[in-house]
């Protein structure tokens, strides 16, 4: 059983509070799904330099928080990866004032639109609905905060986590997924 957002969330935010990081969890959590859907090089943890200038000036971390980092990153690209194992979006859950939860939706889609900039040289050249979906992202990292507390603000949200959801997984599936060896190049055994 997968760990719940809001353990994740506390655990993250206490090591970084600790480490002295201004960041929020949501926004570590952007920046690395933007990262990976922008198509950063897995290989030898070469995501981490990029993490590292966006999220803390280019500054190693503490060795308990960059293990965090790590876990949520693997975490991250194995849900990406496989659909069956159900890409989420790390926000706050419905303990949390709806305000907020949209504070946090509206910070994880500002740092994942960064994430995503400083990583993909060919964003303004994709796809016609990646070109949406980035600018439709861009409004909703400008959503009020205030919000009704109401079912129909509740529903609303519900939507716009979603949109932003399937906006990543569109993403990762036009930038971040590794390409496999073309099999014209490979050698041929006769």
């Amino acid at each position: 059983m997968a760990t719940p957002p809001s353990l994740c969330i506390e655990k993250l935010k206490q090591a970084l509070d600790a480490a002295e990081i201004g960041q929020h969890p949501v926004e570590v959590h952007g920046t690395l799904v933007g990262l990976i859907c922008g198509g950063v090089t897995q290989a030898n943890n070469a995501w981490q330099k990029p993490l590292l200038e966006l999220v803390n000036d280019g500054q190693s971390l503490d060795v308990n928080l960059q293990q965090l980092i790590n876990e949520l990153y693997q975490d991250t690209v194995t849900r990406l990866a496989d659909f069956e194992f159900g890409f989420t979006i790390l926000l706050p859950e419905e303990e949390v004032s709806l305000s907020h939860r949209v504070e946090a939706l509206a910070l994880w889609t500002q740092s994942f639109l960064t994430a995503i900039a400083v990583i993909q040289p060919k964003l303004n050249s994709s796809s016609k609905d990646v070109k949406e979906v980035i600018k439709d992202l861009a409004e909703i990292a400008q959503v009020e905060f205030d919000v009704a507390d109401d079912e129909e603000s509740e529903a609303a949200y519900t939507e716009l986590q979603e949109f932003v959801k399937m906006a990543a997984i569109l993403c990762y599936s036009e930038f971040g997924q590794e390409q496999a060896p073309n099999d014209d190049k490979a050698p041929k055994i006769h």
